[in-house]
């Protein structure tokens, strides 16, 4: 996991603790909208993600409140305007999501293989336009 949260911080220039949250929050996303097997198979090989993604998913809340808070709310608060509107109240612009979301299926396909992350993909259509 550090590997990956130290990837992603480099890569869209933030901080790791950024990073960590957002990468916890794109696997609460594909947790409700991704195929559970595929997606399980996809969280076995990158260690600790499972524990990142339980922990954010229970509560762990983001700087969520506020006017981006409210805002992710009014976009229906799941799906991919959901998760836009959680990484938003991280303080990331659509650069920084884009860059975070192709950085983690790079690693994602480096240790897991492209077709294992392929069927996470295409068990969530939104995802093909973004990654």
């Amino acid at each position: 996991m550090d590997e990956l949260i130290a990837r992603v911080s480099e890569a869209a220039g933030v901080d790791a603790d950024v990073a960590r949250q957002a990468v916890g929050e794109i696997f609460t996303f594909l947790k409700a909208e991704a195929s559970p097997e595929a997606l399980q198979e996809l969280m076995d090989k990158i260690p600790g993600v499972h524990d990142l993604a339980a922990t954010l998913g229970e509560g762990e809340a983001p700087m969520g409140g506020g006017l981006l808070g409210a805002l992710s709310s009014m976009m229906g608060g799941g799906g991919i305007m959901g998760l836009a509107g959680k990484l938003m109240a991280l303080g990331l612009g659509m650069g920084e999501m884009q860059t975070i979301g192709r950085e983690l299926f790079a690693y994602a396909r480096d240790v897991a293989g492209e077709e294992t992350v392929n069927k996470v993909v295409a068990s969530v259509p939104a995802l093909a336009q973004i990654v």
